[in-house]
């Protein structure tokens, strides 16, 4: 909006078309003042400038209220006005395309304007065909650059089509394609997108009110507040949508936006729950079915948890076999592993107590806490597996080798456990069986590479001890070796040592001695001597001495 404002007062500037000083005196145009192609700018600009303020308030936090509705609505009709206009300009003035191009925006416009209120929505759909049959045909003409735009717009103006045919009853749109629609993005989709929110407030709602009960375990909770239905049930929608066979094709950055959301809803419908245990009063029946519904709600939350750290588990292993690109981006670490399997540690450690809490525990919960356990198992022999890498990374082959003896032998006790377990997770179970075959190549990998360095030692041990000098050009000494004495720390045995060791700076810089104290007798001038004079030897003096 502030660039359109901005262009439109330089194009006023610019033109002489100003509107008076002080006073508005407005001037008319017409044909006959149209003389260049700047005068259809300014109406351009001006309708641009009208839509674009009703997406500012199309586009609050809280969505506009009232007032501010009735604001956006006459800012749309301001924008069909300036539109219309423009066109009819165009149609008199500006070539064929020109004359086609502002027509299908014009009928953008107005078909903008009937989306947002909600009414006549045949004749919306008639202004959203028209806009599209002339992007249509324009984009089978001109360069590439056009026809890429032209399909863009296209493709902007399907969304708007669709829901039109869903709000007439000529589609037979489901739920989730809706969803579809409303993922995709683009500042001209801000309006759909509005009222699919609406339409699918209003259909939760209504769905709400048959969903009187939360299946967890194959135990049935009662749900009484209203509020927590459509949380819950809007949780339940967004799972819907990662799962099927079309969940392999979604990138994963969506599927990690659906889990953002999934975690919004429930947490939502468990602050719900908690405001209805605060005021349930002294009813035992009433608190004890909040309290179930809160642990099952907690129960879902916390699965849901482990899913989406398992799929960033998934994301960095195959990052983890990348090379650094030309971008040079940064590779990514073992280390980063480990901190995920620690996360997914934690999560089954939490929902493992969250199930086992409570005085009377169900067969259906203790069969699920021991699930719970043997996913840690899993989870640990998976963490230690990366530990291992990371410590062979660093060239440490003795805690290497330890690390893969130690998660070989956890896969080896997970696998045998998991045997036992009906109606096991295979997914897991494939897992651990490419852990263990892993562990076993490593472990025989870094016992030779260890051999191999050991057989090397001497030779490089006497080759590094060759290189110590005195002293050298090389300025990335931090310490001499003189000077670590007291330092058990080996100078030439560390693989991971970047400079030559040296063992003194020769010739040695200049040091501080002492010198004899310079002594500045200053009291002398200060002290009164007694008088000698009767001490000393007096001259014998003679007659004619004591005449002169």
């Amino acid at each position: 909006r502030r660039y359109c404002t901005a262009r439109l007062r330089r194009l006023y500037k610019s033109l002489k078309f100003t509107h008076g000083r002080g006073k508005y005196n407005k001037k008319a145009v017409t044909e006959s003042t149209v003389t260049e192609v700047r005068f259809l700018h300014m109406f351009l600009y001006t309708s641009e400038r009208a839509w674009s303020h009703a997406m500012e308030k199309r586009q609050l936090p809280d969505g506009p209220n009232a007032r501010q509705r009735i604001y956006l609505i006459g800012r749309l009709r301001k924008a069909v006005k300036w539109a219309t206009l423009f066109s009819n300009l165009c149609s008199s003035k500006g070539d064929s395309r020109t004359s086609l191009e502002a027509e299908a925006y014009a009928s953008y416009m107005k078909g903008n304007l009937l989306f947002e209120q909600d009414q006549n929505w045949d004749t919306a759909l008639m202004h959203f065909k028209s806009a599209r049959a002339v992007y249509e045909e324009l984009g089978k003409y001109g360069d590439l650059e056009n026809q890429v735009l032209c399909r863009d717009h296209v493709e902007k103006l399907e969304p708007s089509i669709r829901y039109c045919l869903h709000k007439i009853g000529e589609s037979n749109l489901q739920t989730s394609e809706l969803l579809q629609i409303g993922e995709m993005e683009g500042p001209a989709l801000d309006l759909f997108k509005a009222k699919l929110e609406a339409v699918m407030a209003e259909a939760r709602s209504q769905q709400a009110a048959s969903l009187t009960e939360f299946d967890w375990l194959g135990h049935r909770i009662p749900i009484s507040n209203a509020k927590t239905r459509v949380a819950i049930l809007k949780a339940q929608e967004l799972e819907k949508a990662l799962q099927g066979p079309a969940v392999d094709s979604l990138p994963s950055e969506k599927k990690l936006a659906h889990f953002d959301k999934i975690f919004s809803a429930y947490n939502e419908a468990r602050s719900w729950i908690r405001s209805d245990l605060a005021s349930a009063g002294n009813s035992d029946g009433v608190k004890d079915d909040l309290n179930g519904l809160d642990k099952a709600v907690g129960a879902v939350l916390g699965q849901r948890t482990i899913e989406r750290n398992q799929l960033l588990v998934s994301i960095t292993k195959s990052k983890l076999t990348k090379h650094r690109d030309e971008k040079n981006e940064k590779i990514t670490k073992p280390e980063e592993l480990v901190r995920l399997y620690d996360l997914l540690l934690q999560n089954t450690a939490d929902l493992s107590d969250l199930v086992s809490s409570g005085r009377d525990r169900k067969p259906e919960e203790e069969a699920f806490a021991e699930e719970c356990v043997l996913k840690s198992l899993a989870f640990r022999a998976e963490r230690c597996f990366y530990l291992a890498r990371s410590y062979s990374l660093a060239g440490n082959r003795a805690e290497a080798y330890a690390l893969y003896f130690r998660a070989r032998s956890l896969a080896e006790n997970a696998l045998q456990k998991f045997q036992t377990v009906k109606g096991r997770d295979q997914m897991i179970v494939k897992e651990l069986q490419t852990l263990y075959k892993e562990c076993r190549s490593n472990i025989c990998i870094e016992h030779a590479m260890g051999v191999i360095e050991e057989e090397k030692a001497p030779e490089n041990l006497s080759k590094q001890i060759s290189n110590i000098s005195i002293n050298g050009a090389d300025k990335k000494v931090e310490k001499f070796l003189l000077e670590k004495l007291d330092i058990y720390e080996s100078a030439v045995g560390d693989p991971n040592l970047k400079a030559v060791p040296r063992i003194e700076p020769f010739p040695p810089a200049f040091q501080m001695i002492p010198r004899n104290p310079i002594v500045l007798d200053l009291a002398y001038s200060c002290i009164d001597f007694p008088s000698l004079e009767n001490r000393m030897k007096k001259d014998k003096k003679g007659f004619i001495s004591r005449l002169w």
